[in-house]
């Protein structure tokens, strides 16, 4: 939970919430984080369903997906990341006269339901996750030059953006190098956290798309990330 979370749900200030926490990390009891602290349980491998990440936040997602569009300009060629993030932009990329290397299953679908021009990646879907892996899909990547890369992600911590498996990870790298610039889009859930595989330094971002909720970890993007950051 996010340290204003905490306040609010125990009655207390931020200022306390902030010392318990730092009591209870010292005895081994939470793992403390930028802005809040995680349970320990919580293993850096760990990626919920799809179908449990798309129940989580909407509204935010939404909101991301519609200021991430004002950074896309008609023509240009755009690489999509997986996840429900991704998702919820591609369904307003999808009339949009732009073509869209998709790397998920459920984005392509998406996609292909309106005008955009739809290129998928090929590779090792995975079950449940509907995101494309593997050799196949880096090799593609290789051959290609984007525009755009919108960069999802499991969680971002003060150095880099991480991810729960090695694959993803990779495949995330190849879309990064095939493309001019790369726009971070995640909901505030994501920051303060780290994942087991390390995706991109933060330097790397051209900008960073997430939600208001996200504002606790605003002074580390703004001094790590040389680009834009929109706070929706």
């Amino acid at each position: 939970m996010r340290t204003p979370e905490l306040a609010r749900e125990l009655g207390v200030s931020e200022a306390t919430v902030r010392r318990d926490l730092t009591e209870l990390a010292r005895e081994g009891r939470v793992e403390r984080t930028h802005g809040g602290a995680l349970p320990l349980r919580m293993g850096t491998a760990t990626e919920p369903p799809f179908d449990l990440k798309a129940k989580r936040k909407v509204a935010e997602k939404e909101r991301i997906a519609t200021a991430a569009l004002r950074h896309v300009k008609d023509g240009s060629t755009i690489i999509l990341d997986s996840g429900t993030t991704a998702l919820a932009l591609a369904r307003k990329l999808a009339e949009r006269p732009v073509t869209v290397i998709a790397l998920d299953l459920k984005v392509a679908e998406a996609l292909a339901r309106g005008r955009a021009e739809v290129w998928v990646v090929g590779g090792r879907a995975r079950n449940g996750l509907f995101s494309l892996v593997g050799p196949w899909a880096e090799n593609l990547l290789a051959e290609v030059h984007a525009d755009l890369f919108f960069l999802g992600a499991d969680a971002v911590d003060e150095e880099a953006v991480t991810n729960a498996t090695l694959e993803e990870a990779e495949v995330k790298r190849r879309a990064h190098a095939a493309a001019k610039q790369t726009i971070l889009v995640a909901d505030h859930t994501k920051f303060g956290r780290r994942a087991l595989a390390r995706v991109l330094p933060l330097e790397a971002l051209a900008g960073v798309v997430t939600d208001r909720g996200a504002k606790d970890f605003l002074p580390v993007l703004k001094e790590k990330v040389p680009g834009f950051i929109d706070l929706v």
